[in-house]
């Protein structure tokens, strides 16, 4: 790219000289005289003709202040004498002049388009700027309805605030004008009253109140005082319950007679906060005075709370006769019934069945019979000397109303009753009473004894009444789920999986029958079916403990071991404090090698459950471990004080006892455990070992009781093994390291079990502990085991620490004692006692 030089700055070149510069011989008023110069002149500012052709793109329109669209340059001169075109000249240059232009600069003509004279704006009358406001008033009191009715209350109030300033202008402009009589009361009425119910709304409750108290004490409004009822709501949400009454008896001053919903909607409000206060007979009177006016339910069923509360068995009985009293109102369900042979009257009625009217209907007959029970439970116990008489009672009145159907359900609730009061005699004979009546209630009564002979252990008896409970009811899944369940226990899981799929059909929604149906498909190692069951259970009742269980153990189970830790940790979110879930937990990260995780489960495993053994012995095995012997003592020592009949616990502190260097402490709880089990081989061994390093003279005594011990031991086993039938059992063996021999304690797969079980098994560093018929276990394989008997005529006193060889104690004699031989010279170590 070539650099452009730029003109030098004092250049005294004039790029506009010339143009305006005249011969001396012309002068203006030469000019004035030229004939061809005044033609010029003319021509130019005529009408000039069209043009035969376009012109072409070297030609450029003139920019003079001409109207027309064309230049000077295009027309030719029609004055001269020899008709040719005007030649160009710089007199005047494209309309530019060193004098001011006398018309508007408007190339484009605009001027012509414009009104020759601006019309006047006729200014607005005071009547219609006020008529104006008031409807943008009411736009924004709709506006804040509609933001209030969608959940808007933060906008809903910004509306209604504005509305109140625009209201306020208004006034002033009505007064500005002289027109304040024409004010208009309910549009004032209506900003004040949404104001203060958007103030309610946004729970700004001292606002509303100030604004409540505004339009009460203007006279002008008519039925002002009925916003006292807001009021006593305002006071009771504020817990001011004085208060609050006294705005509703004001209120209800105000509301005449006629207004009957109204008085009873106020009277109920007054009566629950009398209740509220403790005032129960003034809460009663407001009650009564309801049921004389307009009975209801739940009216009906606060009286008899009130009467309970004060004890009045009397006003109870008379309380609940008129509950019984009380119409429903709804046409009973024969309506609705499909009897006729026409199909389309049959799918009209199908849809009247499910409107919105049958709906409200159903309502009704909840809360009807909802209220009805909830009274006959609540004072069957008390009306009376006992509570059979009591229920006794209410069943006979309930029969004498219009509502005895429901007398039937209350006699199971009296069997229910029964069972929490532990009763199950009376509760099996109240049950037993329904056996001749109808369909459903039938079913209801042999379901529910069926589910107490399976609590109870019969399973016959079970199975007998939930097969009568099938028949009554052929869509009972509750009796199919007891029938799965007996046949459960029996072992015929092919047939219980059937009855459970059969509950589900008759209910989806039936989670007894689908857990069941779970743990069915568990037992026969369907762990996919088994996982689809429990995950749509889980869907349906969210973070129920048993259900992550069952999830975390199947996904064990199947070897997913990070879905497996991820449900037990929800499940530990759950329960928190239930020491099983907490011992997998650390059972699980001690098979992953992450100790650290281990112990802090099993540890707070232990604080929930300090009796747990297995826990105990894995936090004694995993301190051992880590070489702090000491802190395991206190395990072990928990341990012997529950168990003192196991000699192993008593061995494991002897041992960290000497582990930690405590030798003197180690013999002595050495002889408290011969004291307690003289003929213990491993305790004699220990200690005749101990007494022999230590130079006292007391390891002749405890070898001689060694050897009778061993003596007995084989006559015994001798005895034993000559007898037909007879098998040697194998000792116990004790753990190192976390890995002690114990029961394998299998999961349990019933109810809300959560034990977890214990993998026992025997890791390469175990070591026998007790038993007369091993010296010393040599490792020949991963956890296998090769013992080698003792001889009869050499006893060996020797003896294999369960915790793993000691360090060598310091030599503190004085004296060099005489070399001794090396009972164990010839002994062969095993590769776990060499040096890593």
């Amino acid at each position: 790219m070539e650099n452009v030089r730029l003109a030098p700055s004092d250049s005294d070149e004039d790029l506009y000289s010339g143009y305006n510069e005249y011969p001396s011989a012309f002068s203006t008023k030469d000019l004035e005289q030229d004939e061809v110069f005044q033609e010029a002149v003319r021509t130019s500012y005529g009408k000039r003709p069209v043009l035969p052709s376009k012109p072409g793109t070297a030609m450029r329109l003139g920019t003079s202040n001409i109207h027309d669209g064309t230049g000077t340059a295009f027309r030719p001169v029609t004055g001269t004498q020899d008709g040719l075109n005007r030649p160009m000249t710089a007199v005047r240059g494209a309309g530019y002049t060193s004098q001011r232009p006398t018309t508007v600069f408007d190339p484009l003509n605009q001027a012509s388009k414009l009104p020759t004279q601006l019309e006047s704006k006729k200014e607005e009358l005071p009547e219609e700027k006020i008529k104006k406001l008031e409807r943008r008033i009411m736009e924004l009191i709709e506006e804040a309805c509609v933001a209030n009715s969608h959940g808007d209350h933060r906008s809903a109030l910004d509306k209604a605030k504005e509305a109140s300033s625009k209201e306020r202008s208004l006034i002033r402009m009505q007064e500005q004008a002289g027109l304040s009589e024409t004010h208009n009361l309910d549009l004032t009425f209506s900003v004040l009253f949404n104001l203060a119910n958007q103030y309610a709304v946004n729970e700004m409750y001292s606002e509303a109140l100030n604004t409540y108290q505004v339009i009460t004490k203007n006279r002008m409004f008519n039925n002002a005082n009925r916003l006292k009822i807001n009021m006593g709501n305002i006071y009771f949400k504020l817990g001011q319950y004085p208060k609050a009454v006294k705005m509703y008896r004001m209120a209800l001053d105000q509301v005449p007679n006629t207004h009957r919903e109204l008085r009873i909607k106020i009277m109920h409000n007054i009566g629950i906060l009398f209740v509220k206060m403790g005032q129960f007979s003034d809460a009663c009177s407001s009650f009564e005075y309801i049921m004389q006016e307009k009975p209801e339910f739940t009216t009906g069923l606060h009286l008899i709370l009130c009467h309970y509360a004060l004890g009045d068995k009397e006003k109870m009985k008379r309380s609940f006769q008129m509950l019984l009293e009380v119409p429903l109102n709804v046409d009973e369900e024969d309506k609705y019934n499909t009897n006729n042979d026409d199909p389309r009257s049959n799918l009209l009625l199908e849809v009247i069945k499910n409107d919105s009217l049958c709906k409200i209907e159903r309502q009704m007959r909840e809360e009807a019979e909802r209220s009805i029970l909830t009274a006959a439970k609540l004072i069957s116990p008390v009306i009376e000397d006992s509570f059979s008489s009591g229920y006794d009672w209410c069943v006979d009145a309930i029969k004498a109303s219009v509502y005895a159907s429901l007398a039937n359900d209350l006699e199971i609730n009296k069997a229910v009753m029964y069972l929490k009061q532990k009763d199950i005699s009376h509760a099996i004979d109240t049950l037993k009473s329904f056996e001749k009546k109808e369909t459903k209630v039938a079913s209801t009564a042999a379901t529910n004894l069926a589910f107490i002979y399976f609590l109870q252990g019969e399973i016959e008896k079970a199975e007998k009444y939930a097969e009568q409970a099938r028949e009554a009811d052929a869509y009972n899944s509750a009796a199919f789920v007891n029938l799965g369940n007996c046949c459960m226990v029996k072992g015929d899981l092919e047939k219980a999986k059937e009855l459970f799929i059969c509950a589900l059909e008759n209910d989806a929604s039936c989670v007894e029958a689908l857990y069941n149906l779970g743990l069915v498909n568990k037992q026969k190692g369907l762990y996919d079916e088994a996982l689809e069951c429990f995950h749509k259970l889980q869907s349906i009742v969210k973070h129920h403990p048993e259900v992550l269980f069952q999830l975390a153990h199947l996904y064990e189970l199947v070897g997913d071991v990070d879905q497996a830790t991820e449900w037990y940790l929800q499940l530990i979110g759950l329960v928190p404090s239930d020491p099983n879930v907490l011992q997998k937990m650390g059972e699980m990260f001690d098979n992953e090698g992450d100790k650290q995780q281990a112990y802090q489960y099993h540890f707070d495993s232990y604080r929930y459950f300090p009796s747990n053994f297995e826990v105990i012995d894995w936090l004694g095995s995993y301190f051992i471990e880590m070489q702090v012997a000491e802190k395991a003592i206190g395990y072990f020592e928990r341990a012997s004080l529950m168990h003192p009949g196991e000699v192993k616990w008593k061995l494991m502190i002897a041992s960290c006892h000497r582990r930690s260097g405590n030798y003197h402490q180690a013999l002595n709880t050495y002889k408290e455990i011969h004291k307690a089990f003289p003929e213990n081989i491993e305790c004699l061994k220990f200690l005749v070992r101990i007494c022999s390093d230590l130079g006292l003279e007391e390891a002749t005594e405890y070898a001689q009781a060694l050897k009778k011990a061993e003596k007995a031991k084989e006559v015994r086993e001798r005895i034993g093994s000559s007898r037909p039938g007879s098998r040697h059992s194998g000792s116990a063996l004790s753990s190192r390291g976390g890995s002690a021999v114990m029961g394998t304690s299998p999961i349990s797969d019933v109810g809300s079990s959560f034990s977890a079980g214990h993998r026992g098994g025997i890791s390469p560093g175990s070591r026998s502990l007790h038993g007369s018929d091993i010296k010393l276990g040599k490792i020949i394989g991963d956890g296998d085991f090769e013992f080698t008997p003792t001889s009869q005529k050499d006893i060996d006193v020797g003896y294999a620490d369960p915790l793993g060889p000691l360090a060598e104690r310091p030599r503190t004699s004085a004296g060099q004692k005489p070399p001794q031989e090396d009972e164990f010279g010839d002994e062969e170590l095993g590769d776990d006692l060499l040096p890593v």
